[in-house]
C-alpha cells in the first residue's frame, strides 16, 4: 500500500471510539475489540476526557493500554493502529 493510499484512508476515517467524562479506562475494551478487526481507528476526546492534559498525552496513554500505536494526533482526535 503506498503512503498517499495509507494517508487518504486515515484521512477519510469517522470517529468510532469517543472519550468522555469517564476518560479513556471506560473505551478500552471497546477499543481492543475494535483494533481486533480493522487496521485503523479513530478517537475522539471530549473536553470532559481531557481536564487540563493534552490530546497527546491522552493518545499515547491510551495506546499503551491496548498495546497499539497512535499514526496521527489532530486537535482533539487520534488514530491508533496495532
Amino acid at each position: 500500500m503506498s503512503d498517499e493510499t495509507r494517508a487518504q484512508r486515515i484521512h477519510d476515517l469517522e470517529v468510532t471510539v469517543w472519550v468522555g467524562k469517564n476518560g479513556p479506562e471506560a473505551v478500552t475494551g471497546e477499543l481492543d475489540d475494535q483494533l481486533d478487526d480493522r487496521e485503523f481507528v479513530k478517537v475522539k476526546f471530549h473536553r470532559a476526557a481531557r481536564g487540563g492534559t493534552d490530546t497527546e498525552t491522552l493518545a499515547e496513554d491510551l495506546a499503551d493500554s491496548v498495546d497499539a500505536t497512535v499514526v496521527q494526533t489532530r486537535g482533539h482526535t487520534t488514530v491508533l493502529e496495532r
